[in-house]
């Protein structure tokens, strides 16, 4: 057999059918559900008198728009209290197990993935939500699809999908004090652009990758989707094995051994062919801040704003000074210094226990600035019980940041937690898009240590130069 990468391996593993073009039947092992992309799929298969095939590989959890401040269902607006009581009455009505706001388990979906152990090298997974990537982490194959596509796993656990090409981000060098995950997956997206990866499924690897922890492998697949990745994958080693050891859902102890043995032929071949291959040198990169919005603009942060004039076309151009213009900034214009209103350190790009470590040591003995709020949203209440038996949630409420429980949160500003027309953010989240959080509001990307010093300076600034 000619030489695999590990998208080929795990693809070829889960086809059940080739069809005449090109697209094929995939199996489906696990299936994640959420609040905002499930509903349709279960009132058609309502319509169609169909059942759910196999509810025991399926799991239900509300994110988007649960209410942070309070586990209370009462505490969410109606729109929201209608979708979350609705993905509770549907995975009773059809059998699928469904975490409730009041367990600890509850939390964004793409956070409790890993965390339970619901994702595993080699399984293919999927979800209705776009960062399903971020499950890529841990050598399984992650799909975000759509409504449609969610009826079809769930009536078959099957879906028909074309066979995305294979690229390689290999990272090679070692990233420096003070630039983290965070950083540098906004430097490959800023590297790639948003459709730089469009019908491709990226592997990264390299030494850089290697030394990752798992939150920042999470981070970097989560953002591998603003590139228009299909999806990300990272070969599972020693540090994802150490990381699933005694999940909810891995391989009980007396079958671990077995299964690391199996994962580990997941990696690609030596010789394997990639369609495309790009190449990047993670000792160049420095902390990173959006400018736009979309994740691709982002800029070192002692960077200034870029001229429309500079744009490669009319189009991009244009482009740019729609987002100048939503975003109140100026060509030429520094960022190191431009002051924020709020800051939002969660999603599931970056709530778990490492990204708010990473945000208390920087609040530990300062305060947030004067007219600033500062919100902590961890990815999950397992995260969230750890910080506080850590006791990181008094380091943060000490410092005058907000405490609340798991969700989405600010990421979406479907839940309660908004910004108001104008206000500026320093966001953890993976997307800027206009109205994002909020309608009018303007927000910049960074790494959760970035963010937590922008709260308790009022601006952002530079984290290594902090003391």
């Amino acid at each position: 057999m000619a030489p695999r990468t590990l998208f080929d391996k795990i693809w070829d593993a889960h086809v059940v059918e080739r069809l005449g073009d090109e697209s094929c039947i995939l199996y489906i092992d696990r299936h994640l559900l959420d609040d905002l992309h499930s509903p349709q799929a279960f009132a058609e298969l309502r319509r169609t008198g169909r059942p759910v095939r196999r509810p025991d590989a399926t799991i239900a959890v509300s994110e988007h728009t649960v209410p942070t401040r309070s586990r209370d269902i009462a505490a969410a607006d109606a729109s929201a209290r209608l979708l979350i009581e609705t993905l509770e009455a549907d995975a009773k009505a059809f059998g699928v197990p469904h975490i409730p706001l009041s367990d600890r388990r509850q939390g964004i979906v793409h956070v409790i993935g890993p965390e339970l152990g619901l994702a595993l090298p080699g399984l293919t997974i999927l979800s209705g939500d776009s960062h399903a990537s971020t499950q890529g982490a841990v050598g399984a194959l992650a799909f975000g699809v759509g409504a449609s596509d969610v009826e079809q796993a769930l009536a078959t656990q099957t879906i028909v999908l074309a066979k995305p090409r294979n690229m390689k981000v290999e990272i090679t060098g070692r990233l420096a004090a003070g630039v983290s995950a965070k950083d540098l997956a906004l430097a490959i997206v800023a590297a790639l652009g948003a459709s730089g990866a469009t019908g491709h499924v990226i592997e990264f690897c390299g030494d850089a990758v290697g030394e990752l922890d798992m939150a920042g492998r999470m981070t970097l697949c989560n953002l591998a989707i603003e590139t228009g990745a299909r999806t990300a994958l990272i070969a599972p080693d020693a540090v994802t094995f150490a990381y699933l050891q005694g999940r909810d859902y891995a391989p009980p102890a007396d079958h671990f051994a077995s299964a690391v043995v199996s994962w580990q032929d997941l990696a690609s071949d030596a010789g394997a062919v990639f369609d495309r291959v790009v190449a990047l040198d993670a000792s160049g990169v420095v902390p990173m801040v959006t400018w736009g919005t979309n994740p691709e603009t982002s800029v070192p942060i002692m960077g200034v704003v870029p001229a429309p004039e500079d744009a490669p076309d009319a189009a991009a151009r244009a482009q740019r000074r729609r987002m100048l213009d939503y975003m109140g900034l100026a060509p030429g214009q520094a960022l190191l210094g431009l002051p924020i209103d709020v800051v939002f350190i969660g999603s599931c790009a970056n709530g778990r226990i490492e990204d708010i470590r990473d945000a208390a040591r920087v609040a530990q003995g300062r305060r947030v600035a004067s007219g600033v709020r500062a919100l902590v949203v961890p990815g999950s209440g397992r995260v969230k019980e750890q910080a506080e038996q850590e006791g990181l949630d008094r380091v943060l409420l000490d410092a005058g940041f907000e405490w609340h429980g798991s969700g989405c949160s600010l990421c979406i500003a479907m839940n309660g937690d908004r910004l108001a027309p104008g206000q500026r953010c320093a966001s953890t989240s993976n997307r800027n898009f206009e109205g994002r959080q909020g309608p009018g509001a303007r927000t910049h990307l960074l790494s959760p240590a970035m963010a937590a010093a922008a709260a308790v300076y009022g601006r952002l600034v530079d984290i290594r130069s902090l003391d």
